[in-house]
Order: C-alpha cells, then sequence, then structure tokens
C-alpha cells in the first residue's frame, strides 16, 4: 500500500515542499512506494516554488481512508490534520513544532521533532549522503522551504544549522540566496487572486487563549500596504470566518518581512484586549504595529494571554 506523506491543513511553503522530499526519500532510497498529498490549496509562494523547480503539485485530499500508511510532516497536531487521523496508520512524524499530544499510532513509530526553523532542514539530516542522490528539483523544494521558514535567515526561529544547511544547497545548485528569497517573497506578496476569507485563512492555525478560542493567521509579506490596504474589507470578513470555524474571533498579524515588524488588525473588543494583554501595548484604532514581530511561533503563540 502506498504511504501518504502530508503536513498541515492551509499548507504553507514547507507543509507543501516537505511531503514532496520525504516521498522521494521513501521511494528512491528506503523503496517504500510513497506520494506527497496536500491538504488544500498551497500558498503563492508554495505555488512558485512548485512551478520554479519543476515540480508537479501534489493530489489535494480532504480525507483518509482508515488503515492508510501516513508520514506527517511539519505538525504534530490532531487540530490541523483530517478528521479520522488516528484510524490511519501513522508510520512516523517528522516536524520543529513544540509536541502537542492527541495523535494514536497502531505501534511504536519513528518521531523527530528537533528545535529548527523548518522540518526540511531535520530532512537533509535524516537523509544524510543520500542527499546526493536527490535531484535538482527537489533539492530546490529543500532550499525553497527552509528559506521561508527562516524568512531568508530573519525570523527568530532561524538556527545556525537552518542557516548552514540552507548555504550548502545553495551552493550545490548555484542559487543566489538574496535574488532568490526576493522572487519567493514577491510571489508570497502577490494575493490579489485571494478573497479576504481565503486571506485570513491562507497561512492561519487555531489556537485556544484562556477561554476563547481565535484563529491566528499571519500574511508575511514585503508589501504590506498591498493587504492593509483591503484592511476595512478583512476585519468585516472576520465574523463571518470566526463562525464558521468555531472560533472566537481572528487575530490577523501582516508581517512586513523586510521591516521585520507585524501590524496586528483589531475588528473587536476582544482582539483589543488580546493585544494589550499579550504584547504590553495601549490600542485605539482597528490596528496595531508590532516591531520586531515576525514569528507565530516564537513570538506570537508563546505570549498569548487575555
Amino acid at each position: 500500500m502506498t504511504t501518504l506523506v502530508l503536513g498541515h491543513k492551509s499548507p504553507d511553503t514547507d507543509s507543501t515542499g516537505s511531503p514532496i522530499i520525504w516521498a522521494w526519500y521513501l521511494n528512491t532510497v528506503k523503496n517504500v512506494p510513497a506520494k506527497p498529498v496536500l491538504l488544500g490549496e498551497p500558498n503563492t509562494e508554495a505555488a512558485f516554488m512548485l512551478t520554479h523547480w519543476g515540480l508537479d503539485k501534489p493530489e489535494i485530499v480532504s480525507g483518509l481512508d482508515a488503515g492508510t500508511p501516513v508520514v506527517i510532516v511539519d505538525t504534530n497536531n490532531p487540530a490541523e490534520l483530517p478528521d479520522g487521523i488516528n484510524d490511519t496508520d501513522i508510520q512516523a512524524i517528522i516536524d520543529h513544532h513544540k509536541l502537542v499530544g492527541g495523535l494514536e499510532t497502531k505501534g511504536p513509530i519513528d518521531i523527530t521533532i528537533k528545535p529548527v526553523a523548518c522540518t526540511a532542514t531535520i530532512m537533509y539530516d535524516l537523509i544524510g549522503d543520500d542527499y546526493a542522490k536527490m535531484p535538482k528539483e527537489v533539492k530546490g523544494a529543500m532550499l525553497t522551504c527552509i528559506l521561508s521558514d527562516t524568512l531568508a535567515f530573519r525570523s527568530p526561529t532561524t538556527t545556525s544549522h537552518d542557516t548552514d544547511v540552507a548555504q550548502k544547497i545553495a551552493d550545490d545548485l548555484g542559487v543566489d540566496i538574496e535574488a532568490y528569497s526576493t522572487d519567493m517573497f514577491a510571489a508570497k506578496s502577490d494575493v490579489s487572486a485571494f478573497s479576504e476569507a481565503e486571506l485570513i485563512r491562507m497561512d492561519s492555525k487555531a489556537y485556544d487563549v484562556g477561554d476563547k478560542s481565535f484563529r491566528v493567521s499571519v500574511l508575511e509579506t514585503t508589501s504590506p500596504q498591498t493587504v492593509l490596504s483591503r484592511k476595512a474589507a478583512l476585519i468585516e470578513a472576520m465574523p463571518g470566518v470566526s463562525k464558521e470555524d468555531g472560533v472566537d474571533d481572528v487575530l490577523l498579524f501582516v508581517v512586513d518581512i523586510l521591516k521585520e515588524e507585524s501590524t496586528l488588525l483589531i475588528p473587536s473588543d476582544l482582539t483589543r484586549a488580546v493585544a494589550e494583554k499579550s504584547f504590553g501595548v495601549s490600542v485605539s484604532g482597528d490596528e496595531v504595529v508590532l516591531p520586531g514581530v515576525v514569528s507565530r511561533k516564537k513570538q506570537i503563540v508563546p505570549v498569548l494571554a487575555m
């Protein structure tokens, strides 16, 4: 039976590229039939990666049959995975997020969770000398994942190991990291084709803060005004997204990659209270700028409070 390699819902670059990398490794090195799949449409940066390196977009699946062998990458949170994930046959987990709990397996499995910025960095280590067998397009996906998750080394989640691995791959491929990152982030910044609800959900995860639940959304861009020019429409769309997704409210952070700051939209008294308590700011309007805040994993979620 074919093993499905998958990341989290609302797939970003790492959750699009890492399934491709690991499926290649299983098929080519381990002789295990495998294929990458996605749990939704990839974001614009991930789509750029696929096109740039000539990679096929993985099949999008909405559910998994019981007993299907799966490898989970870039998450270990059941809330970010399909319903019934515990009915599948989980073979392995490769991740760089905190351990959440709630996944159940049929037996002992390989679990690798490391404090680096990107799942692809972990895969580079796990693949080891077999990296030399990797085709150019898969190496390109690996490099793109690392540059995306580190914001080209601007994110505080970046480790020296992420940087070293990315530089080795870039040198191997003859890629100029600064120029390539500029193209990546330009692709990520082009959100003109998306509705407000799609933008809110594009890179988002659900979190509980006290007795309230939030969809915490991050839009990373080199052109923040492109997003902020739609602020009124985004704020108007938030109650509908909250109701459909079963959360109390939306926290939308527009991350300016170049200035290394975020603008948090304030649609309600609830989000205002969270912003003031979490970041020690005073909010008087419908947005607040948070200097230095660029990472959801390290600088946003850990401090959320009411």
